[in-house]
């Protein structure tokens, strides 16, 4: 898929306002899995003292069992909530969400939803080491894909709507009043609050391990 084909079908006039500021923290299905690594490898990081102390596997650490916490109560309910609520904007109006069986659907939504513990996991090794350049490249590398893909989506995400009415030009309605809005903000607390949980719970037991 060629990355122009990203670029909205409606005349630029017609961009809803307000758009920058309420989709800028939303996670569709497509960057899902990207943002996932990106943040599973910066909470290894947060963990290095915790994982440096203990040589044993990493699913049997205490670090583990947070990240997956967060994975499995947080992180997945979120993506799941857009793929299964607003399918078409999730998948970023490229294919209708209705057409896509409904094992790829899941396929992808547990794939997005399981980065975070994917990106801790391939983490683990260079954070004992103390190697920082492998560790920032797991962070950076996805995070940038993922925002250049966000910047080039803006617009498909500026607005709520079924695919026929995206791309019939009918019937969608600014982001930023619709209910797909309130979900992004809903689901926008919900992922600041299970991250600072996440932080938090981490950086204890990194202080921890340092006395």
């Amino acid at each position: 898929m060629k990355l122009a084909s990203l670029a909205p079908t409606f005349p630029a006039s017609k961009r809803p306002p307000g758009a920058r500021a309420t989709v800028a923290s939303a996670v569709p299905i497509a960057f899902a899995p990207l943002l996932g690594l990106a943040l599973g490898a910066a909470l290894a990081w947060i963990a290095a003292p915790e994982l440096m102390r203990i040589d044993g596997p990493v699913i049997a650490c205490r670090p583990f069992a947070v990240v997956a916490a967060f994975a499995g109560f947080v992180w997945l309910p979120v993506v799941g909530y857009f793929a299964a609520f607003h399918g078409d904007w999730s998948y970023l109006y490229l294919v209708a969400w209705q057409r896509v069986p409904s094992a790829v659907d899941l396929g992808l939504v547990l794939l997005g939803g399981s980065a975070v513990v994917g990106g801790f996991w391939l983490a683990v090794r260079p954070v004992r080491t103390r190697r920082l350049g492998p560790v920032a490249a797991l962070v950076v590398a996805p995070a940038a894909l993922a925002a250049v893909g966000l910047v080039l989506a803006a617009r498909r995400l500026a607005v709520s709507g079924t695919y026929a009415q995206f791309h019939g030009d009918f019937g969608t309605e600014p982001i930023g009043s619709s209910a797909l809005g309130k979900g992004v903000l809903l689901m926008d607390v919900a992922l600041a609050l299970g991250i600072a949980w996440t932080v938090r719970a981490l950086l204890r037991m990194a202080s921890e391990a340092k006395t």
